[in-house]
């Protein structure tokens, strides 16, 4: 700088920091002062002035290779943490859907993409595989019609294809100017259907660890400005660029994460899928052991989860700022399709039975009738041949003793009504009929002489349950069903959001006054999830038309049993509030349980 160029002092301070600022005479040097980096105005001769030049424009040329360095290995390293960030991020996301989302994303803010695009190579109905369009998305058409199914053949005729073969990546500076002779050429319908301005195009297969392309990623328009929209050739002629090494490189990196992230959470689908499957199949194979109770545990699990849900709507009470995740809710779904499997450990009769006494006890009884009738039979005809056989063969029965031995049948006819009656069981408690024990206290004799009751003191006992079918020790060992439960379900190594499985599916008969079993917890002992399951268990098997030792009651007739359960202090009566206006109820009531 000399003395003409005092005047324009003022923008140095605009000029960048690898320039090196020379004072060439005294006047420049006076008015430069220590912004001057170096000064010539004292040099002697032209030859000291140009070797100091010289020595400038060099020192120049090394701070800006130096700030150009040192702004690459700054983007290297935003790339790496980027990268880093990135691969965490794919490495946790399980949900495929916002796992792909993820990649695009991703992908298009490291290359500074106006477009990104994930294909995944698929066999047609030919088996000849081809590349669909999973995920399409562009910054300049927000509102762009989905393309997912579209699909693109393998082949070296087109740019993707040509990726795909050679399994390396592809850029494409402009592609309205392929190069001639390259056997492949650009077609440009999208661009005229949706208003759009292809230009450069990078292309990255996805190869997983067997060295096989499961996909491609497509990055389009590389933009000076992330914000510019593209939308003809003009707007690409100021912002697009064209992809470098560097984008290659990221670009690379993200394909081979997505690839191996798209393979994790393939198999992480899988083996849910197949937990999922193997779940409700042991479900169903503990319901199956007694074809009436089957889709019990089904229609549970589908009423825990709308009533789940109908809690996080209600809004209001005591449970307004309860929520369940995704996780949650499945946990708790798979808690209550395991709910009865310690029913595997008790015996069928016991979960089968549909009377107080068991099939052949009550066929004993009612044996025990057919001979005291046959018994009753045999006496008064004998009674009638002796009187004829004493009086002589022209006297007439008496009318009297033929009336009173239908009378007798008839009572004992009354009687067993009364043991058939008695033998049905009954879902709420009742007092025991006064009519048994006075049956069981009468006697006939049998044709070896010995006194027999009509009721053994067993039968009695069985006929006389005040409720159900089972006495105490039939009852503790059915009840013994959830000590089974748990041991079964704490053997198997849970994933952490399973980790609570186990012990809801071990409360669900616990009762909030501690009546219930086998722990007898009370009150916040019991957690939610768990007062659900107790619900949803009461409410199906009272309802439900299969099962053998009851006939079902209606909804309301339920409904009004657990209300009265809950104003016992045995249920949450907040929860069924819930249950009852939400009708949560109504899809186990209205749908077959093998579509639940």
């Amino acid at each position: 700088m000399d003395g003409s160029m005092l005047d324009r002092v003022g923008d140095l301070r605009n000029l960048p920091r690898h320039v090196i600022i020379v004072a060439g005479d005294a006047p420049s040097d006076t008015a430069l002062g220590l912004r001057a980096h170096l000064s010539v105005a004292d040099l002697p001769n032209g030859a000291g002035k140009y070797r100091a030049l010289r020595a400038a424009c060099q020192f120049s040329s090394a701070r800006l290779a130096a700030a150009r360095k040192k702004r690459r290995v700054a983007h290297g390293q935003r790339d790496v943490r980027e990268l880093t960030r990135t691969g965490m991020a794919l490495m946790g996301e399980r949900d495929q859907v916002a796992l792909l989302q993820l990649i695009v994303t991703k992908g298009m803010d490291l290359t500074d993409s106006d477009s990104g695009c994930l294909m995944f190579v698929e066999a047609d109905e030919r088996n000849v595989p081809r590349l669909r369009i999973t995920l399409y998305q562009t910054d300049s058409l927000p509102d762009l019609p989905s393309m997912t199914g579209v699909t693109y053949p393998i082949d070296d005729a087109s740019i993707i294809g040509r990726a795909v073969v050679a399994k390396e990546p592809v850029i494409v500076p402009d592609v309205y100017e392929l190069p001639r002779g390259v056997g492949i050429g650009f077609d440009a319908t999208f661009d005229e259907t949706f208003g759009y301005r292809v230009r450069s195009m990078l292309i990255v297969p996805m190869v997983d660890r067997l060295d096989r392309v499961v996909g491609v990623l497509l990055f389009v328009n590389r933009k000076s400005d992330r914000s510019a929209i593209i939308r003809n050739k003009g707007d690409a002629d100021r912002y697009v660029l064209p992809y470098t090494f560097r984008e290659v490189q990221v670009a690379r990196a993200l394909a081979s994460q997505a690839a191996v992230s798209i393979e994790n959470a393939k198999l992480y689908a899988q083996i849910e899928n197949i937990l999922d499957n193997f779940v409700r199949a042991s479900a169903l194979a503990i319901d199956q052991r007694d074809p009436t109770t089957a889709g019990h545990s089904v229609r549970v699990a589908a009423l825990v989860t709308d009533l789940a849900a109908a809690v996080e709507r209600d809004g209001r009470g005591a449970y307004r700022d309860v929520r369940f995740t995704h996780q949650q809710m499945r946990e708790l779904h798979f808690a209550a399709l395991l709910h009865d499997f310690g029913k595997v450990a008790v015996r069928e009769e016991l979960l089968s039975k549909a009377k107080k006494l068991s099939p052949q006890l009550w066929e004993r009884v009612d044996a025990r009738f057919d001979l005291i009738r046959r018994t009753m039979e045999v006496d008064y005809h004998r009674k009638c041949v002796e009187t004829l056989l004493r009086a002589g063969s022209n006297r007439q029965i008496d009318s009297v003793a033929e009336a009173d031995f239908a009378r007798e049948l008839e009572e004992l006819e009354m009687l067993r009504t009364v043991v058939r009656l008695a033998n049905e069981p009954s879902v709420e408690a009742g007092r025991p009929m006064t009519d048994l024990a006075a049956i069981a206290k009468r006697t006939f004799e049998r044709h070896d002489g010995t006194v027999v009751p009509y009721l053994s003191s067993d039968e009695l006992r069985y006929l006389q349950l005040s409720i159900g079918t089972l006495d105490p020790h039939e009852r503790a060992a059915v009840e013994g069903h959830v000590e089974a439960t748990f041991r079964f379900l704490v053997g198997i190594p849970w994933t952490d959001d399973l980790k609570n499985l186990t012990t809801y599916a071990y409360g669900h008969h616990e009762k909030l006054d501690g009546s219930g079993y086998p722990r007898k917890l009370r009150g916040e002992e019991i957690p939610i999830q768990t007062r659900i399951m107790t619900i949803a268990d009461m409410f199906d098997a009272l309802t439900a038309s299969d099962r053998p030792y009851k006939s079902a009651v209606d909804a309301d007739k339920a409904l009004d049993i657990l209300r009265s359960e809950a104003e016992a202090g045995r249920l949450d009566s907040e929860l069924i509030r819930i249950m009852v206006e939400s009708q949560a109820y109504q899809r186990i009531l209205q749908e077959d349980w093998r579509q639940l």
